[in-house]
């Protein structure tokens, strides 16, 4: 048994929703949640420095005395997961693979559609993650770098988040796809807007769930999960901007977000 917390960090507030479903899963685990809100977002960063921000995070949440930390951001995950896992004492969970084991099992016509960041999509790390799984599936991948800072600012349900999900999505129509990933935490919060651009009939895989599940399934394995009469204590902390984290924080979490802290990368 450890008490100590599990590490999540995010480009800023799309992570919030691994944060709901780690609550929700393993309600008595503390959590540390470090959003790069001054650094947001990281989809039109090159891989080098995607993955020098996130070495970054990682020594920061070590020096929280973590005992496992999960790369909430599909961008660092796809760019900078291995290199992390290599550089941790400590275990490290991303959220790429748990999303393409989600999409595998939910689709029926084996053609799934991936959305994501800029750097997600040109990394490749969906579609080598689906067809490692099903190498029947057929991938069609769409990058969609407006969505980040749409949702950043609130816009869930705005009239232009509703004009640029029709151009992201159009090139689906006719393809016979019955899944589609979103391959960026920051994504579900459009999830309403992108089922009815989409249809009801569409499957919207979220990671959130499933990496909340592999994270579950590891802290079993190493035999570290928190007692069960741990009172846990969920601290959030912010590179930039905590009062937006906040009142827009809410929304991804499903309750408020309060007593935010900042912490400048590069400051002790």
């Amino acid at each position: 048994m450890d008490r100590r917390p599990i590490g999540i960090f995010d480009s800023g507030l799309g992570g919030l929703t691994v944060v709901h479903e780690l609550r929700t899963q393993l309600p008595r685990e503390s959590l540390v949640y470090f959003g790069d809100t001054a650094r947001v977002p990281y989809g039109n960063k090159s891989p080098d420095t995607v993955r020098r921000y996130a070495r970054e995070i990682l020594e920061w949440l070590l020096a929280q005395d973590v005992k496992m930390v999960v790369v909430a951001c599909n961008t660092a995950s796809a760019h900078a997961l291995e290199d992390l896992q290599t550089a941790s004492p400590v275990p490290v969970e991303g959220v790429v693979e748990p999303g393409a084991r989600a999409a595998v099992k939910a689709s029926r016509t084996h053609r799934i559609a991936v959305i994501g960041t800029t750097g997600t999509i040109q990394s490749g790390a969906y579609e080598r993650a689906i067809r490692g799984l099903s190498k029947d599936s057929q991938v069609r991948s769409i990058a969609c770098p407006l969505f980040v800072p749409l949702v950043e600012e609130g816009w869930f349900d705005h009239p232009a988040a509703a004009l640029i999900a029709r151009e992201y999505l159009a090139p689906l129509a006719g393809e016979n796809v019955d899944t589609v990933v979103l391959g960026c935490t920051h994504y579900p919060l459009l999830k309403p807007l992108l089922q009815n651009q989409l249809g009801q009939g569409m499957r919207l895989i979220d990671s959130a769930e499933e990496t909340a599940g592999a994270v579950a399934r590891r802290l079993f394995e190493l035999h570290i999960e928190a007692p069960a009469d741990n009172e846990p204590l969920v601290r959030f902390v912010v590179s930039d901007a905590a009062s937006q984290f906040e009142k827009v924080g809410a929304s991804f979490l499903g309750e408020s977000v309060k007593d935010v802290q900042k912490q400048v990368m590069g400051e002790k």
